[in-house]
């Protein structure tokens, strides 16, 4: 089969399409043949890391969708033919979505409907369970989201244009959320507008604190925040007595401090919430992912430019210009195509 690998870390240029064996599934493992895989920060991150060369080759990007091709000893509520997207396929793995056939524990392998194309499912993954585990991280809210899990609360999602942002917004409509999200121009203003924000404000033109209590006097409850560095001073502004402000940011090995003022969080009790979807625990990620396959079976997480999430795509072979393409800050979704299934 064709899978893109790497020997050692470094530029995209140490991807390579090899073709290498199609191997059995072990005992609770599913074989996918895959259609598309999604790329995102994590991945090329991963591949441009600190010099290494690995025993294995290793093959990247964590999220795709495709069929199921074969199923291991063990695996129920699987079987050979089933439409599927999967996620973390290689943390702590060698074995990615960047191949025809990719070896994943059965336990990361989730149904994808038959109306749901698989640009969307390669689209899930580390996004939408990010944005679900960020909307739930206020102590006084649900642990997964359904439709009128936060009926009467208000949002705030920063960077609603990116992938996370995307998803927070329609996770966050769906459960019955007012969504306010701020974003950097007018192009990606429409974008999260055709994700269902019901608020977008241009944080470069606009004061942000007073747009949002124009909407909520008295502030938001939930923030999903991609830079606090730069927001810190408007989310403790704006976040509502005993809100929560959800932070993750694509640099998670970043050692850069944060500094918190003591006074402004105290008073209003805020939690701050940090957010890495690959270290959750085991019942976030198992209500994160319940929650998104309910979500998109409401249809409720559409792609596309149509719905806020333009989709740029590579081929396999080109999956080095597909990691360059993110690092360089591409707007929407990156997808590989893979097979054709």
């Amino acid at each position: 089969m064709r899978a893109i690998a790497y020997d050692e870390t470094g530029a995209s240029s140490v991807l390579t399409l090899r073709d290498v064996p199609v191997v059995a599934p072990a005992a609770g493992e599913v074989r996918v043949r895959i259609a598309v895989s999604g790329v995102n920060p994590t991945d090329w991150k991963a591949r441009a890391a600190a010099p290494q060369r690995f025993e294995k080759p290793k093959t990247p990007n964590q999220d795709g969708a495709g069929l199921v091709d074969a199923v291991g000893d063990d695996v129920t509520g699987l079987s050979v033919g089933d439409r599927v997207w999967v996620w973390d396929a290689a943390f702590e793995r060698d074995q990615g979505t960047a191949q025809e056939f990719a070896i994943v524990p059965a336990a990361q392998v989730v149904p994808l409907p038959d109306d749901a194309s698989f640009d969307l499912g390669a689209s899930l993954g580390i996004p939408a369970l990010t944005a679900h585990r960020a909307l739930t991280a206020n102590e006084n809210g649900p642990s997964r989201l359904a439709p009128g899990a936060l009926d009467g609360t208000v949002v705030l999602v920063t960077g609603g244009a990116g992938a996370v942002g995307h998803a927070a917004i329609q996770l966050a409509r769906w459960a019955g959320a007012t969504v306010i999200t701020t974003v950097s121009g007018d192009e990606k203003a429409e974008l999260a507008r055709r994700a269902g924000a019901h608020h977008v404000v241009n944080y470069r033109t606009t004061d942000v604190a007073a747009a949002v209590r124009a909407v909520s006097e008295r502030g938001v409850d939930t923030i999903v925040d991609v830079n606090v560095l730069a927001n810190l001073a408007t989310d403790l502004d704006v976040v509502a007595f005993g809100g929560t402000i959800a932070i993750y940011a694509s640099d998670f090995d970043s050692t850069e401090p944060l500094p918190v003022p003591i006074g402004p969080s105290m008073r209003k009790n805020v939690r701050f919430q940090f957010v890495l979807t690959y270290t959750v625990t085991d019942a976030q990620k198992r209500d994160a992912v319940a929650a998104v396959s309910a979500a998109v079976a409401d249809g409720a997480l559409p792609v596309g430019e149509e719905h806020g999430l333009p989709i740029t795509r590579f081929a396999l072979e080109e999956t080095g210009a597909a990691h360059d393409a993110v690092e360089n800050g591409a707007v929407g979704k990156v997808l590989v195509d893979v097979a054709s299934v």
